[in-house]
């Protein structure tokens, strides 16, 4: 008896949503908090297979060794200034560039803005984009 209200716990919390997918804000906050502690395998393992860069040129990650790869070679971490909804599965990411371990950045202090596209909780998109101006108030939206 104690086995079937276990097991009918397990099925009703399942059927909860005790899988959902982490938002596109969520794997972004994520992947920038591993960059932060230079752990350039976590934030590698939030990329799908075939992610696009769009950075200076496009570039596509087609393994999780070219993710490492392209983490790697980011000088900067940051700390996040805004999050935009771009649509179910996009945020627009403003940062404030700052040094992150073994690296040197080469802009500490100033702002860097990023589109993630996010799909089944991985990032299929980072769009390297201008930062949106500010609004009246100084915040940017």
């Amino acid at each position: 008896m104690k086995a079937v209200v276990l097991l009918s716990l397990a099925l009703a919390l399942t059927a909860c949503g005790a899988h959902k997918t982490a938002s596109a804000e969520d794997v972004a906050r994520s992947w920038s908090a591993a960059l932060d502690r230079n752990d350039n395998e976590a934030a590698a393992r939030l990329f799908a297979g075939d992610a696009k860069i769009v950075q200076a040129g496009e570039l596509v990650l087609h393994t999780h060794k070219d993710a490492v790869r392209w983490n790697q070679a980011l000088p900067c971490g940051g700390s996040i200034v805004s999050v935009t909804a771009q649509g179910k599965d996009e945020v627009l990411m403003v940062f404030t560039l700052g040094e992150r371990p073994q690296h040197r950045c080469d802009g500490p202090g100033s702002r860097a803005a990023a589109i993630f596209r996010v799909e089944d909780g991985k990032i299929t998109l980072w769009h390297q984009t201008a930062v949106p101006p500010p609004a009246g108030d100084g915040t940017i939206v």
